[in-house]
């Protein structure tokens, strides 16, 4: 009797129980692709220039995106212009972990970088917001 209710349960040639372990190992493969994005090290913030210097700290920062694309554990860094105010720039990092990030600080050319867009800046840089990645395209 119990072989009978295997063969109700699983099919004869068990495609049914086939069609259990994929979701399972679906599920499983979905959770560990989780794990490594909820690991993930977000800064975001906005540096904001002197009047007509805008345009100046933008090519700075561009710069700096180019130099730390190639460190350890960038993902992502992108430079926005803020259509609200000419003067004002955000920047969007993704990186692998925090000591990554702060690793990419020692890149060569990125102090000098740091250098010229701290006498421009309109007050002291105010610390970026740190966020949890959950998750989304592009992760």
């Amino acid at each position: 009797m119990a072989a009978n209710q295997c063969e109700r349960c699983f099919g004869q040639n068990g495609f049914n129980l086939g069609f259990v372990l994929q979701a399972v190992i679906s599920q499983t493969q979905l959770e560990n692709q989780n794990k490594k994005i909820m690991n993930k090290y977000l800064l975001h913030g906005k540096l904001t220039a002197q009047d007509g210097y805008g345009e100046k700290l933008t090519s700075i920062l561009l710069n700096a995106s180019k130099l730390v694309s190639t460190a350890k554990g960038c993902i992502l860094y992108i430079v926005s212009k803020d259509t609200a105010d000419i003067n004002s720039v955000w920047i969007t990092e993704i990186w692998d972990s925090k000591e990554d990030h702060d690793n990419s600080l020692k890149v060569e050319g990125v102090n000098e970088l740091i250098s010229m867009a701290i006498p421009i800046l309109n007050g002291q840089p105010q610390k970026g917001q740190e966020l949890e990645v959950l998750g989304g395209k592009g992760i």
